[in-house]
This record gives structure tokens, C-alpha cells and sequence, in this order.
């Protein structure tokens, strides 16, 4: 059985660029808010989405449309709730079938941006933060998916403070650096590798 290494972090924090370092590195790494989005795409899945609204507003071709769901539900906290109650089942089951595929690997990064938040922490074997200055962060996001400052803000609230994360992650990556970044990612790989000697 490999190792569960979690690697979270707020929006806008960088996720996917250190988890591209660990690709390179040869570390299965799995996307879970991608894979959501997959999962999403089932009509199963559509259909129960769906039923948490009052009208199919929603839909966008026979698709779930993602940027109008967010912004319905970072305005609710009881209809997010509900979402993530639909939504984040469907994705454990499919990291379960992925982890079955990486079986041979020494350790697998599971990224989620809401780890903390969907309460799935008690599943990592250990925690990785990937952090950035909260302006940094907000500029990325707005820059990345042409949203407004009030959109991203919005966000953020749904979200925990790293302040609140650090005492539960074993390591800290800041990310403001990209060459820095990859540096402290190779010495992360190396401390966990030891650990599993």
C-alpha cells in the first residue's frame, strides 16, 4: 500500500505548478477538482447537481455550467454544502479506482484545494500547503480565469486560512518563486522517500 501524501492550499496558492514539479519528478499526482469535473460530467451526476436547484439554470449543452454553479454556490454556504455532499463521494470513489492503477508507487500526491474543507484530511498519510501572499494570490486568480477581485474574494471566504492549516501539514511550500518552488519540492520527495525506507 503507497503512501497518501495530500497537498492543498487556498486559490490562487500555486497548486498546480508545484504539482507539476512532482510529475516530473515521476510521482503519481491526482487532480482531484479535475477529476471532479470529469466525474461531473456524468449524467448521473448532472442530474443530482441539478436537483439542488429550483430551476435548470445550470446547464450550458447538456453540461454542467461550472462558472455560474460557482457563483451560486460561493454565495451560499448551506447550498455549497449540499453541493460538496453530492459532488465529493462520486470523487472518492474515483481517487479509490486511481489509487488501484498507482499501486507500485513508492508514494501519490492527492491534490485538493478543499481538503481541509471537505473534511478529508484523516486520509493523507501526510500534508503538504502549498502557500503565497494572499495579493499574490488574488492577482494570479484574476489574471488565470479573467474574473474580478470580488469574485476571487468571495472565494477566499469559503475557504480556510493558511494560518489555520499550517499546525496540521507536515510540510510548507512557499510559493512566490518558481526556481525556489522546485527546490523545496525535490527536498520534500527526499524527506518522504527516507521516511519510507
Amino acid at each position: 500500500m503507497n503512501r497518501i501524501i495530500c497537498l492543498t492550499g487556498g486559490i490562487g496558492s500555486g497548486k498546480t505548478t508545484v504539482s507539476n514539479f512532482f510529475v516530473e519528478a515521476g510521482i503519481p499526482v491526482y487532480i482531484a477538482d479535475e477529476r471532479a469535473k470529469a466525474v461531473m460530467d456524468e449524467a448521473e451526476l448532472i442530474a443530482a447537481v441539478q436537483a439542488l436547484f429550483d430551476t435548470p439554470v445550470i446547464l450550458d449543452n447538456q453540461r454542467l455550467n461550472r462558472p455560474k454553479l460557482r457563483e451560486l454556490v460561493f454565495k451560499d454556504a448551506e447550498l455549497l454544502g449540499r453541493l460538496n455532499a453530492v459532488v465529493h463521494p462520486a470523487v472518492a470513489e474515483d481517487f479509490s479506482k486511481w489509487l488501484q492503477q498507482h499501486q507500485d508507487a513508492a508514494f501519490v500526491i492527492k491534490e485538493s484545494a478543499i481538503l481541509f474543507e471537505s473534511k478529508t484530511e484523516g486520509l493523507c498519510d501526510e500534508i503538504i500547503l502549498v502557500t503565497a501572499p494572499e495579493e499574490v494570490r488574488i492577482q494570479r486568480v484574476m489574471l488565470r480565469d479573467g474574473v474580478s477581485r470580488e469574485n476571487v474574494e468571495n472565494i477566499m471566504i469559503n475557504q480556510i486560512k493558511d494560518q489555520e492549516k499550517r499546525q496540521y501539514c507536515h510540510y510548507i511550500i512557499e510559493n512566490t518563486d518558481k526556481s525556489k518552488t522546485k527546490l523545496q519540492v525535490e527536498k520534500v520527495i527526499s524527506n518522504i522517500l527516507t521516511k519510507n525506507k
